[in-house]
């Protein structure tokens, strides 16, 4: 079997992995083995198909992986609506207490509640921004 034959075959099985995980990191991978089946392809050394299989790839995965982590994307999870229903919704505020706290029910229990606006909180309706432990973080 040709080297080229055993590039593209890797290059399949990587493809067949990121679908089977959705891992982007697989695809960047995948492109790192059709650059050295392509090297194998144009007459190249072994060695030299690997060296351009393996900054292809591993040039990917680094590019991809400073790109995403140059850009905060996601909410951390206590404010992040996708992983707490919870976040968005409202509640009523009957009186705050000194410390800047309250007591709200939600959702049937009662929650420690505390104001992350600005200026002093007064009776009302708020939206949960976050959850801390079991406090709930509202603002208007």
């Amino acid at each position: 079997m040709e080297m080229t034959t055993v590039w593209w075959i890797t290059c399949g099985v990587l493809v067949a992995a990121e679908l089977a995980t959705g891992t982007f990191y697989l695809l960047m991978l995948a492109a790192g083995a059709a650059g050295g089946a392509i090297a194998g392809w144009l007459g190249l050394g072994s060695s030299v198909q690997m060296i351009i299989a393996a900054l292809i790839g591993g040039g990917a995965v680094l590019a991809w992986h400073r790109l995403r982590g140059s850009r905060n994307l996601r909410a951390p999870a206590a404010a992040n609506p996708d992983v707490n229903i919870d976040i968005g919704q409202a509640v009523q505020v009957e009186a705050w207490s000194a410390d800047g706290t309250a007591s709200v029910r939600y959702r049937g229990a009662a929650w420690r509640a505390r104001y992350a606006g600005a200026g002093a909180p007064d009776a009302g309706t708020y939206v949960i921004r976050a959850i801390d432990g079991s406090c709930l973080i509202l603002d208007r």
